[in-house]
């Protein structure tokens, strides 16, 4: 991927999102809906979700976070299943992204994060089966594998065994989500929409956010994550459909809610997708860029962890993008 292609990925996020809502069929975008949110989004305590969960991350060197980070964030994607991937943590039950949280935080806890790499490099499908063990065995396991080998490699062989070297001295949100695009094939994550390429990054616009709210938090630093858009995934298009931001022909709900498999670059996943993208932009050109988007993405995202709250089904896609 050359520098210049690189170099604009994040507006073209944007750009190519807007070409999708723009063309769209199956999804719509109710504007009015999406003000109805504004006062509460103002009103939100931006804390970074890793600040909030009961491992003691922050414990870590930022080093450690940041290469932890790396490995977690490219493996953080289709927990969907039936059954769901689940696992036994200390006789508590968790599925999702912080299953794979507590099975990932436990190899680095405690541990130099370059000897984990040296580790994750050479160990077998076994082995990560082995970390990963749970009630069911989690969905696209091997494909997790290969990256997850893949990126100890080339962080060995590259980077002298630790990711973090590389980006310790950047604070910007385009510098990190290059090198992370340039070194790693993993993060990429495009579609095909009416045979124009649609740009989402998805998981490299997530460890970016995280390396740099990491970075913010744990060292003081000032931090640039302004160019961020907003991570298309599959729960915070089921909350903005739950508030009506996001309306849906007959034909895609019905999908929806037979919970059907939708096919990875068919139009109803690339519409919803883009659609979400657009909705975050809008709102943060409505707030006049008070808060980052990609901090409205997370606003919007933690309305999805609240249990009491019923949304219907989440679209279904098996894919390594989200």
């Amino acid at each position: 991927m050359s520098n210049e292609k690189v170099d604009c990925i994040l507006n073209k996020v944007l750009e190519t999102s807007k070409y999708v809502v723009d063309n769209a069929v199956h999804v719509k975008i109710n504007y009015d809906k999406a003000n109805e949110l504004i006062n509460e989004l103002l009103d939100f305590d931006n804390v970074h979700y890793l600040t909030k969960v009961s491992y003691p991350i922050y414990d870590m060197s930022t080093k450690d976070i940041v290469n932890f980070l790396l490995i977690y964030d490219s493996i953080n994607f289709s927990f969907w299943g039936n059954p769901k991937w689940t696992i036994d943590a200390n006789r508590i039950s968790l599925d999702g992204s912080i299953a794979l949280l507590h099975c990932i935080f436990n190899l680095f806890n405690g541990r130099d994060s370059t000897d984990v790499y040296q580790q994750l490099e050479k160990m077998t499908l076994q082995e990560f089966k082995d970390i990963l063990k749970g009630n069911t065995e989690i969905s696209l396991l091997e494909e997790r594998y290969k990256i997850v080998t893949n990126i100890a490699k080339i962080v060995n062989i590259k980077m002298n065994g630790s990711f973090y070297d590389i980006i310790k001295d950047m604070s910007t949100d385009q510098e990190i989500f290059k090198v992370i695009i340039s070194n790693f094939k993993s993060f990429e994550d495009t579609r095909t929409y009416k045979k124009e390429k649609i740009y989402f990054y998805k998981l490299a616009q997530l460890l970016t956010s995280d390396i740099l709210h990491v970075i913010k938090i744990k060292d003081q630093k000032e931090v640039d994550y302004s160019n961020l858009i907003g991570c298309a995934d599959y729960k915070i298009p089921q909350v903005m459909q739950g508030f009506g931001i996001l309306e849906y022909d007959d034909e895609l709900s019905s999908l929806l809610d037979t919970k059907t498999e939708i096919e990875k670059n068919s139009e109803y996943e690339v519409e919803i997708r883009a659609s979400m993208i657009i909705v975050i932009n809008y709102i943060w050109n409505k707030i006049n860029k008070k808060i980052d988007r990609i901090d409205i993405n997370d606003f919007i995202w933690s309305k999805g962890q609240d249990k009491t709250k019923k949304y219907k089904p989440y679209h279904l896609t098996r894919t390594t993008s989200y």
